[in-house]
């Protein structure tokens, strides 16, 4: 069921499996020893349902009886803006332990039915290709790969291999819970979409999978301490797709009025944290500071046509400001 352009980006690799004892990541589980694919786990408990303590003790019986590493977390109280902040602690749960124990992959069990939703989500909220293409099976990431060896899949396969293979799994009830918008559209939409045009539709992202290429080319993405930069692609679509992808590492994700603001302004606060700036051929986002400065400063940055609101983080950081000045040079 895994393809093999997945597969051989695992072999021989370092894993890390983003568990959570569900439908998803369970099948994935053992797809991947069906496959002698050598990975460990990790799974958070945010303690939002009696049945966590479970799915953990789960994660914990799996690692023990197949002699894997299963790394546990329990999340700290969330008390608003549940799906944001829960992503955000998991992420930086398992980037802390790709850098502690040097994995090089980290897999997630996304699904065809998760790409889908997030298509047409994206869709009517107002988004263009680049956009809806949205997952890739293959994300390379700051410091490590992201693998979604699942997207291909629907969850209605996942179901029959569960069950032909007697694997034990857990449902997650609020997922039935349509008052939460994305159960809603899901099960109004994406199901019923699924159900009757599957075969279709994964001919679809086959297409757009090969169009997005096209649309995105790959670019190199370099830091400079806090500073990331690369070279635009002149094209501002394409940009704004890099530099959404950028902030996203750094646990930020573009509103749709900064996108639209990014296509008109040559430099934009964003969320409060960080400065998106472009500059002589050159796309920086740096976290946005406000620091008092020398008038000998401003002067030289002044004459090197720095964006003011950079200034203040250049100013702080003496080794970041060397190497721009190279670059604007």
């Amino acid at each position: 069921m895994l393809e093999h352009s997945c597969l051989n980006q695992l072999r021989g690799k370092k894993n890390l499996l983003a568990f959570s004892g569900g439908v998803d990541s369970s099948a994935l589980f053992f797809l991947l020893l069906g496959e002698n694919i050598e990975f460990d786990i990790a799974i958070v408990n945010y303690k939002q349902r009696a049945q966590s303590e479970l799915e953990v003790s789960y994660a914990k019986e799996l690692a023990l009886k197949h002699n894997l590493l299963c790394h546990i977390f329990v999340s700290p109280s969330i008390e608003s803006n549940f799906e944001a902040k829960a992503r955000e602690i998991r992420y930086n749960f398992f980037e802390t332990l790709i850098k502690k124990y040097s994995y090089e992959n980290l897999l997630t069990a996304h699904h065809l039915g998760d790409r889908f939703e997030w298509m047409l989500i994206q869709f009517c909220k107002g988004a263009g290709c680049a956009e809806m293409a949205g997952m890739q099976r293959v994300q390379k990431r700051d410091g490590y790969t992201l693998v979604r060896p699942l997207l291909h899949l629907d969850k209605s396969e996942l179901y029959i291999y569960l069950k032909k293979n007697d694997i034990k799994y857990f449902e997650d009830a609020t997922n039935r819970d349509e008052e939460i918008k994305r159960n809603s559209f899901r099960h109004r939409h994406t199901n019923v979409l699924l159900d009757k045009h599957l075969s279709g539709i994964k001919k679809s992202f086959e297409y757009i999978d090969a169009d997005r290429e096209i649309l995105i080319p790959e670019v190199e993405i370099a830091h400079i301490n806090e500073l990331t930069y690369f070279k635009s692609t002149k094209n501002i679509r394409s940009d704004i797709f890099i530099i959404d992808k950028i902030l996203k590492t750094k646990s930020y994700m573009l509103s749709f009025s900064e996108r639209e603001l990014l296509h008109k302004q040559s430099s934009l606060v964003v969320g409060r944290e960080f400065l998106v700036s472009f500059s002589k051929g050159f796309v920086f986002i740096l976290p946005y500071l406000d620091a008092p400065m020398t008038k000998e400063f401003k002067e030289e940055c002044r004459v090197l046509k720095i964006e003011p609101k950079m200034r203040p983080y250049l100013y702080t950081n003496k080794e970041t400001f060397t190497k721009v000045k190279e670059l604007l040079l």
